[in-house]
């Protein structure tokens, strides 16, 4: 498992029956996690008083209850901010254990010797379009989100890359990458967090099980000649570290050599325990 193991100002206090107790800056937060099936002694005094818990509903989604928290406020990875707030579904924005993808993308880029261009599929806030820009790489980041990526611009004036080459473009990813093709544009590192079930700004639907492999084809179509990395996330409990790995490995262009690797992607709890968050396959060149 690869820990994300340098924040400061996140911390994975505690988890216990289905919730994990989060350290955001100076809020304190309980979430949903279903993979907390166990029951630990709950002994951290800040399970009594956090500044808000998101409740589950048992007919689907749920609510955050507000006791004392800020409207919006930072959090800092090394050298990138980020802007956090409670939104719908138990999410904050950021999704910390992302932080081994970026540290893995920086050094690749920042030792590229070359310029790089980098497309993130499905990027969210922008976590690893920050990460990239500050290595030096210019980015195409593509989200069906108007907020999402309006909030990535948000979170770029705040890590400094404002003025950075950084394209953000509110587009189904489907038809993003098919015009990509037509055009002729390729990029040398891609990155994509593809969701289990989303909507494009036209309706499109996607359906991870159905929509992967062939999208994957499509991908590679745009992947230059000499690509630096791929890096396919997954928090689907559907889609195995093991299974995306092969799935890379079936579809990357032959001939490219390289390194494939997969598996789960964590947090460390502040009892030293390793929590798994989610899955990574990754290729890369030979360095």
């Amino acid at each position: 498992m690869w820990i994300a193991d340098q924040w400061k100002d996140y911390e994975l206090l505690d988890t216990s029956e289905g919730n994990r107790l989060e350290r955001w800056g100076e809020q304190i937060l309980v979430r949903p996690d279903p993979q907390a099936i166990w029951k630990s002694e709950m002994k951290r005094k800040e399970w009594k008083n956090p500044n808000a818990i998101y409740h589950r509903s048992n007919s689907g989604g749920g609510k955050w209850e507000i006791r004392s928290l800020p409207e919006t406020w930072k959090v800092r990875y090394k050298d990138l901010c980020f802007q956090v707030k409670p939104m719908n579904f138990k999410h904050t924005g950021i999704f910390p254990e992302q932080a081994v993808n970026w540290d893995f993308m920086r050094k690749r880029i920042e030792n590229a010797g070359r310029p790089i261009k980098v497309l993130n599929l499905f990027a969210y806030t922008g976590g690893a379009t920050m990460a990239c820009a500050k290595a030096g790489a210019s980015v195409a980041h593509v989200d069906a989100s108007k907020g999402m990526v309006q909030w990535a611009k948000e979170n770029a004036v705040l890590c400094g890359v404002r003025d950075c080459p950084v394209r953000y473009l509110v587009d189904d990813c489907m038809k993003f990458v098919e015009r990509e093709i037509r055009r002729g544009n390729v990029y040398d590192g891609i990155v994509m967090d593809p969701p289990s079930y989303g909507r494009g700004p036209g309706g499109e639907v996607w359906q991870l099980e159905d929509k992967l492999y062939p999208f994957m084809v499509q991908v590679m179509k745009i992947l230059s000649p000499n690509p630096l990395f791929f890096i396919l996330n997954s928090y689907s409990t559907g889609l195995s570290a093991s299974v995306m790995e092969y799935l890379l490995r079936l579809t990357l262009p032959k001939g490219l050599g390289g390194h494939f690797e997969s598996g789960e992607i964590g947090l460390r709890t502040a009892d030293g325990k390793a929590f798994p968050s989610g899955s990574v396959a990754r290729w890369y060149a030979e360095d």
